[in-house]
């Protein structure tokens, strides 16, 4: 049977009159804040009751108003519980209805959330705000659960992220709620905010697709680096995100140098007390510019001045903001928990700290992460990940002795030179290489750091071919000129320059590098006579394995190719022992002791995988599990360290640094060092020894 559209009843022809004019009516030119002013009223007994107030939650008024922005085509709003994120839909909502007519869809996160929402908070929106819930259209067919039609033509859809409820559905306003609680791949066609935005693109920018949620996800690797102030962690979801728009973070002036600063959990300052109570009754915030103190009671007044500052940009204390904003069609906010308008700082404190206890009593994580998430509003870094020296400690190191990325120099102490090599597969096949110098005591400084990615093979348009060590054993040629002779300017500008004097090699890989490898040794020794310069290497994780031991891996395989011949050697490093030395080292503060220096240029990725791994409770080192990190220069390093006991260095035997080989003693004494100096100084170079016996005799 055929359900009959049901249509509203009128009384009169003016009233039906009446009734039309709503669909031909000129929209009111106000910003959604202003509509929200003037139009929204709250009906929460016990809390509030009245009209809605801007500067009770200061920091929704931009988010607001830019929703109706044609610069932009997407948002994003990432903030803790308890900040007001639901009113700026309902806000953005009933501006929509009142001065701007357009079709919405509301996402939520399943199909019985968006049911509740439609019967609850969105139902006395309806109620409490007469303005708007005078235009909707009456009747089950266009006032229904999922469904709101109003007199404007204008409709509200509520849905859940389903493929079949985001495709086909061509509207120029998407809302996605609580996004962090939705599925990142919906039905393997791609997240939900991008399946979202699809729907909008016909309205180009008149469109606007939303995402706002706290953050869900976990961080995927705590040794990153921010490369920008705003930057986010990296994790999936909502930050994802963030990250693709224009990064805004809410800044606060100090009410005592005036100096911007973000209001972050990290700065609240309570007292170590195990009364979690009083720690918290006593919390204030530290600014990070003055270092004084500032008030719970100073909060209101704080939000009510402060002001949304994108990445690039600096608020000045003189109320100027400068920089150069990233160019983007996406507008990103993040707001944290501290100037939450509903939320104070000693709640904050409380529930941090009886989380924190019960994690450190049980392990269990889930309160801990809760309050980081929901609270603090930021994500949440498991602990475990979080062990072990911070990319941000390794920065310290860094000394600037004249180098550049561009032009690495020999700094003053370095008396020979290790380069290690690990060989890469896959997409990222080549080879990466670390140069580091070795010094009086065994200190260590990193010179340079670089990937080698093209073949001397062309292609059909005779562009260089990817390097591919498994296959080509040609390709192993580039190591040669690149690395094994390669030699380095001296930082005294004398214009002599230093030879690298031995190359450790990694020897694993996938499948046919060592193979390869091992020819390609056999022709350093046959063709080249560089057998002693290069070395290759493989981590041996036992606990019980030597440091350091030559070994010929193949020397008892059969094989009808004749690549196993057992005349190659294989260094194997004990890994953990030497991790642990190298550990070791990168906390020492003074020189001669094997301290390691980097330099100044040195990127941001380099600390981050310098610090990839932790010690397990097996005393073993390994990459967090489930997280992409990136590792190759902490193994690079501990290959420098495993070398210094090569046949061909032997660095650590007994008064080594007494009486150096010719080729780690001073630069104006080292074989390893040739070029001019400046103002024509001759190099010197050790005597050679005669055999005065022998002489005498030729000259009888």
């Amino acid at each position: 049977m055929t359900t009959r559209r049901q249509r509203p009843n009128f009384l009169s022809l003016e009233e039906m009159i009446a009734s039309a004019t709503a669909m031909i009516q000129p929209p009111e030119r106000l910003t959604v804040s202003e509509a929200a002013a003037k139009y929204r009223y709250l009906n929460n007994p016990g809390a509030y009751e009245g009209y809605w107030k801007n500067e009770t939650t200061p920091y929704l008024t931009e988010v607001m108003d830019t929703l109706t922005s044609l610069e932009y085509t997407g948002l994003v709003f990432v903030g803790p519980a308890r900040t007001g994120k639901s009113d700026s839909f309902y806000n953005w909502l009933l501006h929509s209805a009142t001065c701007d007519p357009g079709d919405m869809i509301f996402y939520a996160m399943t199909r019985e959330v968006a049911r509740d929402i439609s019967h609850g908070d969105l139902g006395k929106v309806f109620r409490h705000t007469k303005k708007l819930g005078e235009k909707l259209v009456e009747g089950r067919n266009n006032d229904n659960t999922f469904d709101k039609t109003f007199k404007s033509g204008m409709r509200l859809l509520l849905r859940w992220p389903t493929i079949t409820e985001l495709s086909g559905k061509t509207v120029p306003r998407v809302w996605f709620a609580d996004y962090d609680r939705m599925e990142d791949d919906i039905a393997k066609e791609g997240p939900p905010f991008d399946l979202g935005r699809k729907r909008t693109t016909t309205f180009k920018r008149f469109g606007m697709t939303v995402a706002e949620s706290s953050p869900g996800r976990e961080v995927t690797n705590a040794k990153w680096i921010a490369r920008t102030p705003h930057e986010a962690p990296p994790t999936t979801g909502i930050l994802a995100l963030y990250n693709r728009g224009d990064r805004r973070r809410w800044n606060w002036q100090c009410p005592h140098c005036s100096e911007a600063f973000e209001p972050d959990f990290s700065l609240l300052n309570y007292p170590d007390s195990k009364d979690h109570w009083e720690a918290a009754e006593m919390v204030t915030m530290k600014c990070p510019h003055c270092d004084l103190d500032i008030e719970p009671s100073m909060k209101k007044e704080l939000n009510r001045n402060g002001r949304w500052i994108k990445d690039g940009m600096h608020w000045h204390p003189d109320g100027s903001i400068t920089g150069k904003p990233i160019r983007t069609d996406i507008a990103s906010f993040w707001l944290k928990g501290p100037a939450a308008a509903f939320q104070d700082w000693k709640s904050l404190v409380f529930a941090y700290l009886q989380a924190k206890a019960e994690y450190e009593l049980t392990g269990e994580e889930g309160p801990l992460k809760k309050t980081i998430n929901t609270d603090q509003g930021l994500p949440y870094t498991p602990p475990k990940l979080a062990e072990g020296r911070t990319p941000e400690s390794l920065m310290e190191r860094a000394e600037d002795w004249g180098t550049t990325k561009e032009e690495p120099t020999v700094p003053d102490g370095v008396r020979f030179i290790i380069a290690t090599v690990d060989v890469q597969g896959g997409k990222r096949s080549g080879f990466v290489v670390q140069v580091t110098g070795i010094g009086e005591g065994n200190d260590a400084w990193v010179i340079d750091m670089f990937r080698l990615l093209k073949s001397e093979r062309f292609d059909d348009q005779g562009d260089r071919e990817p390097l591919k060590p498994a296959s080509y054993q040609e390709d192993w040629d580039v190591l040669i000129e690149q690395v094994i002779q390669r030699s380095y300017p001296l930082a005294d500008g004398s214009g002599r320059r230093m030879a690298i004097k031995l190359v450790g090699c990694d020897y694993g890989g996938e499948d046919g590098v060592s193979i390869q490898a091992r020819e390609f040794w056999r022709r350093l020794r046959n063709e080249h006579g560089l057998e002693k310069r290069f070395q290759l290497v493989k981590g041996e994780p036992s606990k019980r394995a030597p440091v350091f031991q030559k070994r010929y891996p193949d020397a008892n395989q059969k094989d009808k190719l004749n690549a196993a011949r057992g005349d190659v050697p294989v260094a194997f490093l004990n890994s953990n022992e030497l991790k642990d030395s190298l550990n070791g080292f990168l906390d020492r503060k003074d020189p001669g002791g094997g301290r390691w220096t980097f330099p100044i240029w040195a990127p941001n990725w380099f600390y981050t995988q310098m610090t990839a791994e932790f010690r397990n409770t097996k005393g073993e080192w390994e990459a967090p599990k489930n997280h992409r990190v990136r590792n190759e220069s902490w193994d690079l390093s501990y290959y420098a360290l495993g070398l210094l006991r090569h046949d061909e260095i032997k660095a650590l035997r007994p008064n080594f640094w007494e009486n150096p080989p010719v080729w780690a003693r001073p630069w104006d004494e080292n074989v390893m060092v040739f070029g001019e100096q400046e103002n024509s100084i001759v190099i010197r170079k050790p005597a050679k020894r005669f055999d005065l016996s022998a002489l005498a005799k030729e000259l009888a």
